[in-house]
């Protein structure tokens, strides 16, 4: 906004130009950042049928009946997992009192077909195990499947690699017993351990 103001001296004029601004505050800023950081550890997380019952039969001859365990896991590690079985304890063998059912000799490298009074565990397409497709055998008195023992809780055997983050990951274990006669009849028992662990 301007004002105009003419004063007179004398015979002359002068005229002065009055200028009037608005009187405006300065306001004094500064600024600052902050670095927000997520981090998230790493998790993993394994689940089995817990228990799994294999029934057998023999009359004259063998019989070899095997059950399936889904094994899930699930991690969040962008480098994947490593899953390894073992026996529960060093002591291998299905027991029912003094009376066992040994451990197989087949390994999962190189398993070979199940011997009479043994037990083990076949997963298809990891390690020796060939083919893409299983299905359960009850009774069987002759079977051209192959399998492996399970090693001791002192060596645990890795069974599946692989290298990324899984929601759910399932792996299919199966595990039979062939046997005789020979052996009495009743309940017999081992545990197995599954191990999963995050790859560095």
């Amino acid at each position: 906004m301007s004002y105009k103001t003419t004063y007179k001296v004398g015979s002359a004029f002068a005229v002065f130009a009055v200028l009037l601004s608005p009187v405006i505050a300065s306001a004094a800023t500064n600024s600052g950042t902050t670095t927000v950081n997520a981090n998230i550890t790493s998790t993993i997380a394994i689940t089995t049928n817990a228990t799994i019952t294999i029934g057998l039969a023999p009359t004259t001859s063998t019989a070899l009946t095997s059950v399936a365990d889904t094994v899930s896991v699930a991690t969040n590690t962008s480098n994947g997992y490593a899953l390894k079985l073992s026996d529960g304890d060093t002591t291998t063998n299905l027991a029912n009192g003094a009376s066992n059912i040994a451990a197989h000799t087949g390994t999962f490298a190189s398993p070979t077909a199940l011997a009479t009074n043994t037990w083990g565990y076949r997963i298809v397409g990891q390690g020796g195990f060939t083919g893409t497709a299983y299905s359960a055998e009850t009774n069987a008195t002759s079977s051209t499947s192959t399998w492996a023992g399970v090693a001791s809780s002192a060596s645990p055997q890795t069974i599946k690699t692989t290298a990324g983050p899984a929601a759910s990951d399932p792996t299919t274990v199966w595990y039979a017993a062939k046997v005789d006669t020979s052996i009495p009849s009743g309940a017999y028992t081992d545990t197995v351990t599954y191990t999963a662990v995050t790859n560095s």
